[in-house]
């Protein structure tokens, strides 16, 4: 039998942040959260298209700080993009005559979704729920009952993409797969989503029971098994997203 190491097992963020990798990989939840939400008060201050671009490129030259697999980018990247073309081109089509041009109004409305959602799709794919539970609880002070619940739905979420992919496949096993046509395939992402829709709410159900057994819902004071700590990375994590957000407000201020 080999030698047994002394000392407790690494924690998911010592292993997430061991060798080289962009910045994120040493951050914490908290400052992956503080920065998405810092991107909010930056939609708002994007208020020319001009400001829009300036802070949209600034988000972009920021990168490599956090992606680590670029071939999976376009693919996260994928939902917001069409997210921010629909809005533009209804801000377009919807646009009220005499109230200035209608294509810097579209343009606009396009790049502040887009400031709005990028950091988020990309920094909240780093987010481990365990570990932004012990963080919330242990330097946030939040409640236990209010951590868990926090917790658990991000556990949920995370499990969405695995939900679909086997809905979708169970679904083409009976005979119930999409149609060549637009029409067709419409119709069953509609389906297809009430049914992730049901599967949600069984799931969330059975989290909910589980959590009661186990004393989820009580009022005692809890313990955590794993430290919280706040590292250097997150600071300049924080310095970072907070002065790239900030450049859309410097730019309209102008």
């Amino acid at each position: 039998m080999g030698a047994v190491e002394n000392g407790p097992p690494p924690t998911p963020a010592e292993l997430r942040s061991a060798g080289p990798g962009p910045l994120v990989r040493h951050c914490g939840p908290l400052p992956l959260l503080a920065v998405s939400l810092l991107a909010v008060p930056a939609s708002f201050a994007a208020t020319t298209w001009v400001a829009g671009a300036a802070g949209l490129a600034a988000q972009l030259l920021c990168l490599p700080l956090v992606v680590e697999r670029w071939r999976a980018l376009p693919r996260r990247l994928l939902p917001g993009a069409v997210g921010a073309l629909s809005v533009g081109w209804s801000a377009w089509l919807l646009g009220e005559p005499g109230q200035g041009d209608p294509l810097q109004a579209a343009l606009t409305a396009a790049l502040r979704l887009a400031v709005l959602v990028l950091p988020g799709a990309l920094l909240l794919a780093h987010l481990d729920p365990s570990e932004a539970g012990d963080h919330l609880a242990q330097r946030l002070r939040l409640p236990g009952r209010v951590v868990v619940a926090v917790v658990a739905a991000l556990g949920q979420l995370s499990t969405l993409a695995d939900a679909w992919d086997q809905l979708a496949a169970a679904r083409r096993a009976r005979g119930l797969g999409p149609g060549r046509g637009p029409l067709s395939r419409g119709r069953w992402l509609a389906s297809a989503a009430f049914g992730l829709l049901v599967d949600a709410v069984r799931r969330a159900g059975r989290v909910s029971v589980a959590m009661d057994a186990r004393g989820a819902a009580g009022e005692g004071r809890r313990s955590w098994a794993l430290p919280a700590p706040w590292r250097r990375a997150d600071t300049v994590c924080v310095l970072v997203g907070a002065a790239v957000l900030a450049v859309p407000l410097a730019v309209s201020a102008v």
